[in-house]
């Protein structure tokens, strides 16, 4: 038995948004502002950038200070721009990172100053090819500097990078990071999609995910891992869903995502086309009547 509900996670690309369009369906909003009515608090975990992830959340009712945990982890905000919290990732690493991944594919850095610049990358047309999307809806905050490594000046510390590619070539690239140099002074984390073969290889600070920027915004607010739920659907979200005492995979994860869920303990929601989160939550909020009744 699990004590009553307080803190959940939700991921946003494959979670809390659907597949086909960038706005939150109304049954998901409902149960979102539903569970902030409910004192409990929500936060939206997601490997997205500040700046890339707010526009999507305003205008649906939730509270100013609704938590984001953005970029893996590495910064942590509110939905009305106080920072809570960022780390960076050495610009010296980050150089390095460059030479070693750029055969594998696009790299790009994120910096904390927005507008022009926030994004720096060194070939537009080789990110393009394989995150078009992406760079259509950030092509405002994108600057082109080649080679990369003069964008990554000392003192001048990117909060993020990116590696995107095919799924084999960022495993590869991810199996590089680790066997590198910079193993102790990067983390990273793959962000898969199957079905469209394209993988993106998340750096962050040593030690930054999901997982440790939820465990520091529960120890923030004074609540316990076992009154936190976190609700995800892939590899970037393992460590928040191991870390939280519920941990809920989304029907539309990999199937090795839902396979190891069943030896973790982990419970499964339907999918995010299916308002997944939604579902959760509202049996969450009619657990959460019952005990009080």
């Amino acid at each position: 038995m699990h004590p009553p509900l307080r803190l959940v996670a939700i991921d946003m690309d494959g979670t809390l948004l659907p597949s086909t369009t960038p706005a939150i369906s109304e049954r998901n909003v409902r149960a979102l502002r539903a569970a902030q009515d409910a004192g409990i608090t929500i936060a939206i975990a997601t490997g997205r950038r500040p700046g890339y992830a707010t526009p999507l959340l305003e205008n649906l009712g939730l509270r100013a200070d609704t938590p984001v945990i953005a970029s893996n982890g590495s910064v942590t905000c509110t939905l009305d721009g106080q920072t809570i919290s960022r780390s960076h990732l050495a610009a010296h690493v980050a150089r390095g990172l460059c030479g070693l991944l750029r055969p594998y594919g696009a790299v790009v850095f994120t910096f904390n100053r927005p507008g022009h610049a926030e994004l720096v990358l060194e070939d537009l047309e080789q990110v393009h090819g394989r995150i078009a999307l992406w760079v259509e809806t950030n092509r405002h905050s994108i600057q082109v500097i080649k080679p990369l490594e003069n964008a990554l000046t000392d003192g001048d510390d990117p909060i993020q990078g990116m590696a995107a590619g095919t799924v084999e070539k960022m495993k590869a690239a991810e199996k590089a990071v680790k066997t590198s140099p910079w193993r102790d002074e990067c983390g990273c984390v793959r962000t898969e999609y199957p079905a469209r073969d394209v993988a993106i290889l998340d750096l962050v600070p040593p030690g930054v995910s999901k997982g440790w920027a939820l465990e520091q915004l529960a120890a923030r607010l004074g609540i316990d891992r076992k009154e936190a739920m976190a609700i995800g659907d892939n590899w970037n979200d393992e460590g928040m869903l191991e870390w939280a005492g519920q941990g809920i995979v989304m029907a539309n994860a990999c199937i090795e995502l839902r396979t190891l869920a069943k030896t973790r303990g982990w419970k499964q929601a339907p999918s995010n086309d299916a308002d997944g989160v939604a579902v959760v939550l509202e049996s969450a909020l009619a657990k959460l009547a019952t005990s009080k009744a």
